[in-house]
């Protein structure tokens, strides 16, 4: 008997939105770092970036975080 191949690993760089203010965060499962969330807080899921690899994700998570014009494009996204 084989063993069925494991999928490959998302690395996720997510927006959430809480009343008025925003959070980057970066997480490997999405659908359990938004449950996370939402055990504290009422959050909204308001955009995300999949990444292949870990580096990559953080990155752009440190980008989003640290660059104000890269923050700046990806928020006139979700508020278009």
């Amino acid at each position: 008997m084989g063993s069925k191949p494991t999928p490959p690993s998302m690395h996720v760089v997510y927006v959430l939105k809480r009343n008025r203010s925003w959070y980057i965060g970066y997480t490997n499962n999405l659908v359990c770092r938004l449950a996370q969330h939402r055990k504290d807080f009422l959050v909204q899921l308001c955009y995300f970036e999949a990444y292949a690899t870990e580096k990559l994700a953080r990155l752009r998570e440190r980008k989003l975080k640290q660059y104000g014009s890269a923050w700046r494009s990806v928020r006139q996204r979700i508020t278009a």
